[in-house]
């Protein structure tokens, strides 16, 4: 091996974390109930971005240390809570959403994080749309 590859290689294991472009992003949830007569169209933040991830071909020759799948995740957040109009008076017409503060590279924590990508997702209204910027 060259000294400038593993020079290289050093310098990513290292400062790896330092390229990652993680932080908090604007996204609009809609939220619908059967019950109600609206969809609500929430404006919040969300973590997003990339991380750096170091997964080798060798895992084998490899300590598990020097291995890393990293997401991008959310460091502080706090929950917010929206009305939903239009709701009949036997329907429980709030809906709580988080709101990314900051955010960070680290481990997928399914606590409070969907570490799944799916394949269909929908996120549009099929109701009249109010928007709620709180």
């Amino acid at each position: 091996m060259s000294p400038f590859f593993v020079m290289s290689l050093l310098f990513g294991l290292i400062f790896g974390q330092a390229a990652s472009l993680c932080a908090p992003s604007e996204y609009t949830i809609h939220v619908e109930k059967r019950e109600c007569a609206y969809c609500l169209a929430i404006n919040t933040t969300i973590c997003a971005g990339f991380c750096m991830t170091r997964d080798s071909n060798g895992k084998k020759l490899l300590l598990k240390s020097a291995l890393s799948q990293n997401v991008c995740t959310y460091k502080e957040m706090l929950y917010r809570t929206a009305l939903i109009p239009g709701c009949p008076h036997h329907t429980i017409p709030y809906y709580s959403y988080p709101v990314a503060l900051s955010c960070k590279c680290g481990k997928c924590n399914t606590d409070y994080s969907d570490c799944v990508r799916e394949r269909v997702r929908t996120n549009y209204c099929t109701k009249p749309q109010k928007l709620c910027n709180l």
